[in-house]
């Protein structure tokens, strides 16, 4: 048997501290899991059920890399996140048992064509165009949780061209990171190397070519990203 075209390579994110790379499989994505980013974009701050959508995993962009702008949109947004790299499989994971499924932490950008995706909510489509195109998910080198353990506190912050756009601490997640395993895990067979975007902060906003944005998680990892 033989591949009648040939396979598409693996996206991989490189690992802190070695010449690693960790194998990118699906990436899922938790939006409105901070309350005042709910604020910010016109939602109800209480505790409702995490809301899940998803990316490629063709969408990862590894530290390093430039973000292109992408086309049909001139509202491009920026939201900083906590990502979670998923070591070990399962399904109907206990939120007790979730961490030992964790292979390390990222900090990384759920990248937003807003116009694109404000349209798509008001007729009642799909959020894809706008959520899931080329690159729409940079990530940083990813912590190996066996050096840094499993975070539940600490600063997370973005620099948009020198100026703090966005500050907050992980503990300020809605629905904690074993929670959203439990949670995502009653949908779909979680598989080593899915990527979890756990969702952003307050102040998102736009980018423009030229741009740059960094950011930072404290003792997790930070990520630089130039707009072209």
């Amino acid at each position: 048997m033989a591949y009648v075209i040939s396979p598409v390579a693996v996206p991989v994110v490189p690992v802190v501290g070695t010449a690693d790379v960790f194998p990118v499989s699906r990436i899922f994505c938790v939006g409105r899991n901070y309350a005042d980013h709910v604020r910010e974009m016109g939602g109800n701050p209480d505790r409702e059920p995490p809301v899940f959508f998803m990316k490629p995993g063709a969408a990862a962009l590894p530290e390093g890399k430039d973000f292109p702008y992408p086309p049909h949109s001139q509202d491009v947004h920026y939201e900083v996140e906590l990502v979670v790299a998923m070591g070990k499989d399962g399904a109907n994971i206990s939120a007790q048992e979730a961490l030992r499924h964790v292979y390390g932490y990222a900090i990384g950008l759920d990248m937003t064509r807003r116009d694109l995706q404000q349209d798509a909510k008001q007729k009642g489509q799909p959020w894809e165009v706008g959520k899931s195109f080329d690159c729409s998910a940079p990530c940083s080198k990813i912590a190996p949780a066996d050096k840094i353990g499993h975070p539940s506190k600490g600063a997370i912050w973005l620099d948009l061209n020198g100026k703090h756009v966005q500050n907050s601490d992980i503990s300020q997640l809605i629905w904690s990171v074993s929670e959203i395993i439990a949670t995502l895990s009653t949908y779909f067979q979680l598989t080593a190397g899915d990527l979890i975007f756990t969702g952003t902060p307050s102040g998102v906003g736009a980018v423009r070519r030229g741009d740059l944005l960094h950011g930072a998680i404290e003792n997790v990892s930070e990520l630089t990203l130039r707009v072209v």
